[in-house]
């Protein structure tokens, strides 16, 4: 199976990113995940279900850690011939 992510995090600061979603980038870079896509306002990646789902886990636990006061996200499964 696999799944798409989409993820903000929050709270957002426009002058400077801050430590929250640097770590949320880094997570999500070196997961080995297909299609990244890591912008200001949001993140989406694509990849193997075991692969996603221990991404979001570790995006969850590292970026709480690192000041995120809120964590927006969606998973969706990719159906075959998307």
């Amino acid at each position: 199976m696999r799944l798409r992510v989409e993820f903000t995090t929050e709270p957002f600061d426009l002058d400077e990113a801050p430590a929250h979603a640097l770590v949320a980038r880094e997570v999500i870079g070196s997961a080995g995940l297909d299609a990244v896509d890591v912008g200001p306002f949001g993140n989406t990646a694509e990849g193997g279900a075991d692969a996603v789902l221990g991404a979001v886990d570790a995006v969850l636990r590292k970026t709480l850690a690192a000041g995120a006061t809120r964590i927006s996200l969606q998973v969706n499964v990719i159906e075959e011939g998307e």
